[in-house]
């Protein structure tokens, strides 16, 4: 019988010399990129205090070449960026002197593209104004621009468009799906349930009693 190879067994819980290599290459990774980041940052640092406000023009201008932006979109840039406060006041109130900030032009256009493209009620598109800053009453004078009747054709045109994708649901199932459609999107639990039930009828179906207390508190 010939002898069997045998290999020297590596003691349990202690890592191979290969993986102890490649934990040692890992580390030395990290640290160089630790290293490079700190660099980044400080060559940063440095930029900024040599010229604040030349720094800030250019990140906003960078920023507003990719997409409009609202005076407080701009401003939390700046200060996650370390912009001092004194030097990121001065650029966005140049910029406003100017035109180069218009947060009422802003929620025009922004109210305009997302009514048309996303189908968005007035409610949901003052929220989402507000999260960016923009003041109540430009709010309000841009969202105004949608009337009753506009509002109402866009529901019924999401609902058409959903209609049929619900068939083969029971009718109350497919009513409280394009209801929940509806109102996720801004629209007001009134208009949303007479447009649904309105549209559901004009198909043929019959549309049963429902408790619509969840879609009325939304008014």
């Amino acid at each position: 019988m010939g002898l069997e190879r045998l290999s020297p067994q590596q003691p349990r819980g202690e890592p191979t010399p290969t993986q102890a290599w490649g934990a040692t290459a890992e580390r030395f990774d990290e640290q160089a990129r630790r290293s490079k980041r700190d660099k980044r940052a400080a060559d940063l640092q440095q930029q900024i205090a040599k010229d604040p406000t030349g720094y800030a023009r250019q990140v906003c201008l960078d920023l507003l070449e990719a997409n409009p932006r609202t005076r407080q979109e701009l401003a939390k840039a700046l200060a996650k960026k370390g912009v001092p406060d004194d030097a990121a006041a001065e650029v966005l109130g140049r910029f406003e002197d100017v035109g180069i900030i218009d947060d009422a032009t802003f929620a025009d256009m922004w109210v305009a593209s997302r009514h048309r493209g996303k189908g968005l009620a007035g409610r949901a598109l003052s929220q989402e104004l507000r999260r960016k800053g923009v003041d109540d009453e430009l709010v309000r004078d841009a969202v105004s621009s949608i009337d009753p009747e506009q509002e109402e054709e866009t529901a019924r045109a999401l609902v058409r468009r959903k209609l049929p994708s619900t068939k083969g649901l029971a009718t109350d199932a497919r009513f409280r799906r394009l209801a929940g459609m509806l109102a996720r999107k801004g629209y007001a639990g009134g208009l949303a349930f007479r447009v649904v039930k309105e549209e559901l009828e004009a198909e043929g179906a019959e549309v049963p009693h429902l408790d619509t207390d969840g879609l009325s508190a939304l008014d």
